[in-house]
């Protein structure tokens, strides 16, 4: 089947003004209820992961070489003249073809899930490095608590590299969620508990990674069934979260494996 095609030329148009909002607004996504891919990489995430876009937008001077499966996987296809697709893009330069995915709110923790927590961090590449790596290393689900990066922004997406769509991700929840998850709950610092490499991993478990300045909240840190530390030799003061996170879930991806 054919998806039909509409050609747009007019940079006052609604649907060239709801992308342009999507691809600059961090959180136009709770508002607009649609998530916006730019870049083939992530268009072909989604797909792999049985996607079916609601709109592909194609720039017209790609549009003649745009590959049928790409196109057919769509609703409906949209060709903007390249002025508005650059206009539109986050990018330093426009992929010249994008996805408009369906997003849908009200996710809730899944109990019994090998989790990554994060706990009011804030810098988006941060927070899509992490989720690279939960995918990377069998966690299946993330949990955001309120004061974290917005999951879906084009920042964390590019950041995430199409790990979003491998994962249950559920954002802006109070700390209360957590009781939710039934797995126990670890928490890292520099200074207390056993050393990582020294310690018996439980799994499935949740990992709580903490804000960039002042790591894990008291709140979250009172439901830890374990802390433990990372050494660091060098003799830095910390680690930046997103390399602590890889550490600790590849440690962790290491203990379930035997």
């Amino acid at each position: 089947m054919t998806s039909p095609v509409t050609p747009i030329h007019s940079r006052d148009n609604a649907f060239v003004k709801e992308l342009r909002k999507l691809s600059h607004d961090s959180t136009a996504y709770r508002k607009q209820g649609q998530v916006w891919l730019e870049g083939d990489h992530l268009c072909r995430a989604a797909l792999a992961r049985g996607l079916r876009p609601k709109v592909a937008v194609f720039a017209e001077s790609f549009w003649p070489q745009a590959p049928a499966e790409w196109v057919q996987a769509a609703d409906k296809v949209v060709v903007l003249a390249d002025a508005l697709f650059a206009d539109i893009s986050g990018l330093e330069s426009p992929a010249r073809m994008g996805y408009l995915l369906e997003w849908l709110p009200g996710q809730t923790p899944q109990p019994g899930l090998a989790t990554v927590v994060l706990d009011r961090v804030q810098d988006a590449g941060n927070v899509g490095s992490i989720l690279r790596s939960a995918a990377a290393f069998g966690f299946l689900q993330v949990v955001a608590l309120k004061g974290t990066a917005a999951l879906w922004s084009q920042k964390v997406l590019r950041a995430g590299m199409g790990a979003h769509f491998g994962l249950h991700l559920v954002e802006s929840v109070d700390v209360e969620a957590l009781d939710a998850l039934q797995v126990p709950l670890i928490v890292t610092s520099s200074h207390q508990g056993k050393l990582i490499q020294h310690t018996e991993l439980p799994w499935p478990c949740a990992w709580a990674m903490g804000h960039e300045g002042q790591g894990v909240g008291p709140a979250v840190e009172a439901r830890a069934a374990l802390q433990v530390r990372i050494g660091q030799p060098g003799g830095e003061e910390s680690l930046n979260v997103a390399a602590a996170a890889a550490i600790c879930l590849h440690a962790s991806a290491l203990s379930a494996a035997g």
